[in-house]
């Protein structure tokens, strides 16, 4: 058939068709027919896609409507692998440089995990981000600025937040290991799309600069919103940023209670190391020790198998932390079966409280038998070899072995004398108590600042500090106790007690040394040893 033959068939074709397209659209009922069969069309059309989409394998309803959106990136993944299995693929997600190319294998769990981070993020939305938290530790040698710049706080804000917390808190009393909280309302992290290209020599490297760099960066911070510190147990600091965005510091002390402990034990070597395995806190050791410093002498009167109990109370936070001490009740030791007993008593007249016994005669005496704590007798009052000159001599004194630095306190209330170096005794203190009496302290390290010649001191205030300086051979304090300028041995002197209490004072004593007694009998006798792994005896007791 030559090509006239076809171009006539084709005419008569097109002829017959167009003649009976007129032909049915020239009635009514050709014209609704052929609308209705279009809408059936697109009907089925439409139900046919929507099948498809809820057929196995096609996911959840959520990832539906992810793989719909992200069609586009998806074709463009399949497309570049089909053109070139090798080529680098387009990064789609948050700008943090470029993306390496995926083995072939694994382009589309590559695609699946994207298109699923994708999808939770658009489920989280709507929720609100939590504010970030960080805790800083100051090492030696930091400053509060430089620490908190470290953390990620910028240092304007940083600088604001030092000087709001001068006004309530000096700071250079900030120690090494002092911790602080740091609250950042939320980083604004809103992930952003770029497509960058790696050339396929380059992907391997540029993966492994990606993940140094994401380890060695650390997590963006959102602006700083309070620093929270407790510079001791029972306060607390918190430096918070106001709707003007300046600081505000503001200074809370914690609320204690005050519990009661009857703790005691026997003695096997000395008073301290007993009272600290019954678990009672130094500080109240101390205070005991001070208590009967002038009718006990510690070196010479306590021996293995001598008792002591004592009745304390102590200050706890809410949550049963230590805070500080309160006031020794009653203390009592019972040396070679002699029971010393003393209770505490506040007259109200202005001189603060005293310890007393339980017929109201003071415990204290005029001086001191023992000025250091924790000493032991070197050399008694008498005559011995000099181990410096060489040859004996009279010792008018007592030498207590205590380490160089250890507090030297007053014997009893008066004025300084004498402050400075004297010959053999190296440097050397002297205090006058009343015209006859006066004490005399040598082989000293150092002075307290602030005392000098005609200094007023209380007794049992530190007034200097034991040393080595002088005619000695080891570190030592020699101590003297004169009478009208002559030495006399401080362990034997005779001296005149304390006030005895009488009329109301003494019924008032009375009346509260039954109720301590009283608390005595209710509470067991603490005598526990505390350890690390048991639970600490200062714990609270009701």
């Amino acid at each position: 058939m030559g090509r006239r033959d076809e171009a006539a068939a084709f005419r008569g074709l097109w002829s017959g068709l167009r003649e009976s397209a007129a032909a049915t659209l020239s009635s009514t009922d050709g014209r609704w027919a052929l609308v209705s069969t279009s809408i059936t069309a697109l009907i089925a059309g439409s139900i046919a896609f929507l099948a498809a989409g809820t057929a196995p394998g096609a996911g959840t309803a959520a990832q539906v409507s992810a793989n719909r959106a992200l069609l586009p990136y998806q074709l463009f993944l399949k497309l570049a692998a089909r053109s070139n299995a090798q080529a680098s693929y387009a990064g789609f997600g948050p700008a943090a440089g470029p993306v390496s190319t995926p083995p072939a294998a694994a382009q589309g769990d590559a695609s699946s995990a994207l298109d699923d981070a994708l999808t939770a993020e658009q489920l989280n939305e709507d929720q609100t981000p939590a504010s970030d938290t960080r805790t800083v530790t100051l090492d030696k040698g930091d400053t509060l600025v430089g620490a908190l710049m470290d953390a990620g706080v910028a240092d304007t804000d940083a600088d604001a937040v030092v000087v709001a917390l001068q006004h309530v808190y000096d700071t250079r009393s900030l120690r090494t290991g002092q911790s602080f909280e740091l609250t950042f309302a939320p980083a604004d992290n809103t992930p952003t799309a770029q497509i960058t290209y790696t050339p396929p020599s380059q992907a391997a490297d540029s993966e492994d600069d990606d993940s140094a760099s994401a380890a060695a960066s650390p997590p963006p911070m959102g602006k700083l919103l309070s620093v929270t510190f407790s510079p001791t147990v029972d306060h607390e600091i918190t430096i918070a940023r106001g709707t003007d965005d300046s600081f505000t510091a503001n200074d809370v002390q914690k609320e204690l209670a005050a519990k009661y402990h009857h703790a005691g034990g026997t003695i096997d070597s000395s008073l301290y190391l007993a009272a600290m395995r019954a678990g009672i806190p130094a500080d109240v050791v101390v205070d005991m020790i001070h208590m009967f410093s002038y009718q006990v002498d510690f070196q010479r009167d306590i021996h293995p198998g001598d008792k002591f109990e004592v009745l304390y109370d102590y200050y706890y936070t809410k949550d049963g932390q230590p805070a500080k001490q309160g006031n020794i009740a009653y203390a009592a030791m019972t040396l070679g079966g002699h029971k010393f007993a003393l209770y505490r008593y506040d007259a109200g007249d202005g001189d603060g409280a005293d310890y007393f016994d339980a017929k109201g005669q003071s415990a204290k005496g005029f001086l001191m038998k023992t000025p250091v704590d924790g000493a032991r007798i070197t050399s008694g009052f008498g005559m011995r070899f000099h181990p410096v000159l060489g040859y004996s001599r009279m010792h008018k004194g007592v030498d207590f072995g205590v380490p160089v630095g250890t507090p030297v306190m007053a014997a009893g209330s008066g004025t300084i004398q004498f402050e400075g170096h004297e010959n053999g005794y190296g440097n050397f203190l002297l205090i006058k108590h009343t015209s006859e009496y006066s004490t005399a302290y040598a082989h000293l390290s150092r002075f307290v600042p602030g005392l000098h010649i005609g200094s007023h001191v209380r007794q049992g205030q530190v007034v200097a500090y034991s040393g080595n300086t002088g005619l000695t051979t080891g570190p030592h304090l020699h101590y003297e106790v004169r009478i009208d300028g002559k030495q006399v041995n401080p362990m034997t002197v005779k001296v005149a007690h304390g006030r005895q209490l009488a009329g109301r004072e003494l019924r008032e004593f009375k009346a509260d040394r039954v109720g301590v007694d009283d608390k005595l009998a209710s509470m067991p006798l603490e005598t526990k040893v505390a350890d690390n792994t048991s639970t600490d005896l200062r714990a609270g007791k009701d």
